[in-house]
């Protein structure tokens, strides 16, 4: 073990149910974890990460606390259906959360007005956009959200050289044709060393295998990404949404992170409504590694403040000894 980055012990309930769940027509695959106090937890992995290196971790501490958790795959990704495999489509992936969010609001025991949404990274950038469409929503979490697709991509060159950089954009172009002939998608690495051609080669980025799947626990992760799904995640924004989203919304960043970025994201936090945020130290996984206990602490804070469990009748509400607050 690494004693830079101590081992977090994986607990993963025996009781979670393999569901699924229709999106425009492809079944999307998902983890029901059964809860004791009505609210519920949707959840997703970063970008071209499946459920369980991207949601396990979290999810079972959510799921100790009492709460329901459907943590899913996106399309063409994971155990989902959908053709062809690990091509990101922003639009089809937004569809699917909402999707996601039809399901939970028909699990048993679920309270339809205590349901929470979580994501990190590119699924942290996804949350901000659900949120800012679902009002209804109780909560939600970014957690070191991609909120500036742009501000990401101009970093990330950054720790890129200038060949593989060409060599990387040659690539997907020439997905995207081969997109619009029907052919199948060229792929490339999710994280790799600067100099090989890669999605991102922060130096973050390069630990996502052994962060997110140590010892190779889950050797079904395919940690590759369509070519052509590159452009649209470089575009993508959804932290213009800041100033329509109405619900509770946590965001957690972390100020060395190479990968998303903190400060488009601690601009989000400054321009919802009722956001609040939570800064540590460390690069983009902190979260997974040393600095999970904390982020658990202030997760579990803000959905028991947001998703409180329900107040028998002729009972007092207890006062709310936690009062939202800005860091």
């Amino acid at each position: 073990m690494n004693p830079a980055h101590p081992e977090v012990v994986m607990r993963t309930p025996a009781e979670r149910q393999k569901i699924r769940f229709a999106a425009d027509g492809t079944e999307c695959a998902a983890w029901h974890y059964p809860g004791t106090n009505g609210g519920c937890v949707i959840m997703a992995g970063g970008g071209g990460v499946t459920k369980e290196p991207g949601t396990d971790l979290f999810a079972a501490r959510f799921h100790e606390a009492g709460f329901t958790v459907l943590a899913f795959d996106y399309r063409c990704l994971g155990e989902s259906g959908g053709l062809p495999r690990q091509v990101v489509r922003i639009k089809d992936q937004l569809a699917d959360w909402q999707s996601a969010i039809a399901c939970a609001e028909n699990l048993p025991g679920v309270d339809p007005a205590r349901i929470a949404i979580w994501g990190f990274s590119l699924s942290g950038g996804h949350v901000l956009r659900v949120a800012a469409r679902n009002p209804q929503l109780a909560a939600a979490i970014a957690q070191t959200p991609n909120a500036d697709g742009p501000a990401c991509s101009r970093n990330a060159t950054r720790y890129q050289k200038p060949l593989a950089m060409l060599r990387l954009t040659g690539t997907v172009l020439r997905d995207a044709a081969g997109a619009l002939l029907g052919r199948r998608p060229v792929l490339v690495p999710l994280a790799g060393r600067p100099g090989t051609v890669a999605m991102l080669t922060t130096p973050d980025s390069v630990d996502s295998d052994s962060v997110l799947n140590p010892g190779n626990r889950y050797p079904e992760w395919q940690q590759v990404i369509a070519a052509r799904s590159v452009s649209g995640i470089a575009l993508y924004r959804p932290g213009r949404d800041a100033p329509r989203i109405r619900v509770p919304l946590l965001v957690l960043v972390c100020d060395q992170d190479r990968t998303a970025l903190s400060e488009p994201a601690v601009r989000v936090a400054g321009r919802a409504s009722r956001a609040e945020l939570v800064r540590f130290p460390g690069g983009h996984y902190a979260p997974f590694l040393d600095e999970h206990e904390p982020a658990v602490r202030a997760e579990l804070s803000f959905l028991r403040r947001h998703l409180p469990d329900p107040v028998p009748a002729g009972e007092p509400a207890a006062a709310d000894a936690s009062p939202a607050r800005r860091s």
